[in-house]
């Protein structure tokens, strides 16, 4: 990844009590009196990993990474309980009074571009300017895609380890049946569950294989949070209003952004971005012509590192 900016250790690191049994963990790389940025991981329940740090320029911004509720650093792990797009939207206001910050610019992917356009279309006098990769908007036709029937055509090698959890009988709503599996009693199915619905999503990530990836989504704990709390999501549609992000666009009106899509995502397909883009004015949409969903793939990650440059230009 040598488009990224080097490897950067945390200046500040810390976990912040949020209420409801949940401390967050908060890092913060960069320059301390620099440019803030927020960055948002996906998932929900991935976590923020090391070369989430390197999209932005060290000695221009001061960038904060946070592990949402039940995901990587941030206690108790995989927990559903107080788990809500919401309740997120509002960690994210606390943990900005926390460090003075008065705005800044938000980047996320996946479900981090849901979480990011949710908190800015709320809090749109916070944000300075938006980054936002692999647009997902949670809508029910989205989750169909991706865990009931379309993907699953692409990639019917993949999906047959996908399903083989799930007893035939229950495979005509996947959603539910995983549901049912990831809040059980019986560990063994719990875990056996969580990994072959994490392993799907990291398998089908990029547009070509890349062992790397499949191999984090593998991680026991890893794969634990995300298929808990995605599951937990998408059945009940994210918390959203059907098709609010898009509804509610035009509150993001005179908010500068970038947004970057693979044009092979299979996970989140194209047309989101597409639609997002015509909904948001003063939006620009990259199309990256060789990649699919993962924000590691070359050219996404370098579309990516050129947004946060020049929007720091443009910003402040």
């Amino acid at each position: 990844m040598t488009d990224l900016y080097p490897e950067i250790q945390p200046f500040r690191s810390e976990h912040l009590d949020v209420g409801a049994g949940h401390r967050l963990y908060i890092e913060q790389v960069g320059k301390p009196d620099g440019l803030p940025a927020l960055f948002l991981h996906g998932g929900p329940g991935a976590g923020c990993e090391p070369y989430h740090r390197r999209f932005f320029d060290p000695a221009r911004y001061r960038v904060v990474l946070f592990d949402q509720r039940g995901a990587g650093r941030s206690t108790p792990h995989a927990s559903l309980t107080d788990n809500t797009t919401w309740d997120l939207v509002a960690d994210i206001e606390r943990i900005r009074e926390h460090l003075g910050i008065e705005r800044w610019l938000v980047f996320g992917g996946s479900w981090g571009s849901t979480l990011g356009l949710a908190y800015a279309e709320t809090h749109p006098e916070r944000v300075a300017a938006l980054v936002l990769r692999g647009i997902f908007l949670c809508r029910p036709q989205e989750i169909r895609w991706f865990y009931q029937q379309g993907a699953s055509r692409l990639f019917p090698d993949y999906w047959q380890d996908f399903v083989a959890p799930v007893a035939v009988a229950d495979r005509g709503d996947m959603l539910a049946a995983y549901h049912r599996l990831l809040t059980g009693d019986d560990e063994v199915r719990r875990l056996a569950a969580a990994k072959a619905w994490s392993v799907w999503e990291g398998r089908t990530a990029t547009l070509l294989p890349d062992q790397r990836v499949a191999a984090h989504f593998a991680q026991a704990r890893v794969a634990l949070s995300m298929a808990r709390i995605e599951c937990h999501y998408f059945v009940n549609d994210a918390f959203l209003r059907p098709n609010q992000l898009i509804a509610d666009a035009a509150r993001l009106d005179g908010i500068p952004g970038v947004i970057v899509h693979g044009r092979y995502d299979a996970i989140c397909p194209l047309d989101n971005a597409w639609e997002l883009h015509h909904a948001w004015s003063g939006s620009e949409l990259a199309i990256i012509a060789d990649a699919g969903h993962s924000a590691a793939e070359p050219n996404t990650r370098a579309r990516l590192v050129e947004a946060t440059d020049v929007l720091a230009d443009l910003c402040w």
